[in-house]
């Protein structure tokens, strides 16, 4: 895959989440004889993942995900009316 048409992105990870990125790439590293980066990594991850839009557990995990920015969002809402 060739990234012609390329932009940036910037994205919020857990560090756990990051870790096992990063465990990925070290394991496609020595796999594949071929340096593979975290962005490489992330870059498949989310490839593969859209092609698996129907998916009930990528649907899950979105909607948990979805849920759980709803419920931040809301208690920092709380939190700033009762500062004012």
């Amino acid at each position: 895959m060739m990234l012609t048409n390329k932009t940036k992105v910037l994205l919020v990870l857990t560090q756990d989440l990051l870790d096992r990125a990063r465990v990925l790439a070290g394991k496609a590293t020595t796999a594949l004889k071929l340096p593979v980066s975290l962005q490489i990594v992330l870059r498949a991850l989310i490839e593969v993942g859209l092609k698996r839009d129907n998916h009930p557990t990528l649907l899950a995990n979105v909607e948990g995900q979805a849920k759980a920015v709803r419920h931040q969002r809301s208690v920092a809402g709380r939190a700033g009316l009762r500062e004012n």
